[in-house]
């Protein structure tokens, strides 16, 4: 009897350190990982490892979102990831296909990515679709729109587009970076499927 109480006490010490430990390899991956999500979030790791500095970003920095007379900036992060970490580690995910056509030496060169810009922003505005533009939304609430300041025609169309249940996406696409030309002899492009991240 004596044994199996001294058994079941050792049993139960070596639970509860190990219960212990795992507590704190929990708490060691989870900052790790915030940290991670923390530096993959900022404009200097997305042109570092993504083929835009000569291209995107330097469009990015002619707009309103990079420079206003409020201060405020939406950073790459802001608007292409998600807030929600679930989303937001899909998404990384799928941003690191872009990486890979980088290595690949598919659009490795302003000229490369030029040529499959129009794909690359495809592949964006569907995702953006798919989120009803949750990541404009962030910053951009219908709710708190006041129609009276906008000029009549943006009044218009955002109290219309209100009605029609459209997305920001629908009418602000090239907001940030410059539209890419489409074909005249279609209304949507064919993707490139190996450029194309699976539906989230």
């Amino acid at each position: 009897m004596k044994i199996l109480s001294v058994l079941r006490q050792r049993l139960r010490a070596v639970g509860l350190l190990a219960a212990a430990g795992l507590f704190v390899a929990g708490i060691v991956f989870a900052g790790g990982a915030g940290v991670a999500l923390a530096h993959m979030g900022t404009e200097e790791f997305c042109i570092g490892c993504h083929a835009m500095q000569a291209t995107v970003y330097q469009e990015y920095r002619t707009t309103v979102h990079y420079a206003n007379a409020s201060g405020v900036r939406a950073t790459c992060a802001d608007c292409h990831t998600p807030k929600e970490w679930g989303r937001r580690i899909v998404r990384e995910i799928q941003a690191s296909s872009e990486l890979m056509h980088t290595v690949l030496g598919t659009i490795d060169t302003p000229e490369k990515f030029s040529a499959r810009r129009l794909t690359l922003a495809q592949i964006e505005w569907d995702r953006m679709k798919r989120s009803d533009s949750q990541e404009c939304r962030n910053c951009h609430k219908a709710v708190s729109m006041d129609f009276a300041e906008q000029g009549r025609r943006a009044s218009a169309q955002h109290q219309q587009g209100i009605a029609d249940g459209q997305t920001c996406i629908d009418c602000h696409k090239g907001i940030a970076h410059r539209m890419p030309a489409v074909p005249q002899d279609t209304t949507r492009p064919q993707l490139d499927a190996s450029l194309a991240p699976r539906p989230n």
